[in-house]
């Protein structure tokens, strides 16, 4: 099951980019499936990663280990487009993988101990994030001059880079008590979430504005759904 939901995981990455490079979609449809899984994960953090960990640590524990993530986010984002440029196909690409390591190491922790439909739950909310994100991305380094060979040779090596970290963090952590797993399950949500409000929802609103409010909806409608299956 592990190895399956890695390949969903590269999948997702790698689809993304042909999928931005050779069939480009209208930018208002792109920001509204953008918002979609932007709304899907919002539900999927909550019920995979805080809700799972809250029973096991104090919640000044939580709300700390919540913010630590967000802050680190915040922290090397801001550096990364100071850096590179916020618009740059350099500074894209190192904005998703920031986004993605701890968001597939707390995808490779959530594998352990969970049954078949839990982990569906996060690994769909995960597959529709990556998806639009990587078509975007790939368009804007096509843009900014990059041959297509290179820019899928460039995200087929981030797809590579996040399915190590999930198979990281479920090895190295299957042995490991609830509590740090539950400080680090708190910490990938406050990253993922942080990357929601800086990178998701803005690029979505500009992309497809007003819209942008119903498509969120329609995210936390999905995986709430599917959350309730798994449950």
């Amino acid at each position: 099951m592990t190895l399956l939901v890695l390949a969903l995981v590269a999948a997702a990455l790698l689809l993304g980019a042909a999928w931005g490079l050779f069939a480009p979609l209208p930018e208002r449809l792109e920001g509204f499936l953008i918002a979609v899984a932007g709304g899907a994960l919002i539900v999927s953090i909550m019920s995979e990663l805080v809700d799972r960990a809250a029973p096991h640590i104090p919640y000044p524990v939580l709300a700390l280990s919540l913010l630590a993530g967000a802050g680190a986010f915040v922290l090397l984002d801001r550096l990364v487009k100071r850096r590179m440029g916020a618009e740059s196909g350099g500074g894209l690409l190192l904005s998703v993988t920031l986004d993605g390591i701890p968001e597939n190491l707390a995808l490779g922790v959530a594998l352990i101990g969970a049954t078949p439909l839990e982990v569906a739950a996060l690994a769909g909310a995960i597959f529709l994030s990556n998806l639009p994100e990587a078509a975007g991305g790939a368009k804007g380094m096509h843009k900014d001059g990059y041959s297509r060979a290179a820019v899928f040779a460039i995200w087929t090596g981030t797809a590579l880079l996040l399915s190590l970290a999930a198979l990281i963090g479920n090895v190295t952590l299957a042995e490991v008590s609830e509590t740090p797993l539950a400080i680090i399950r708190v910490f990938a949500a406050g990253v993922v979430a942080a990357s929601l409000a800086t990178e998701v929802f803005p690029k979505a609103y500009k992309e497809d504005s007003l819209a942008t409010g119903f498509a969120i909806a329609l995210g936390l409608v999905a995986a709430q759904g599917l959350g309730q299956l798994a449950g």
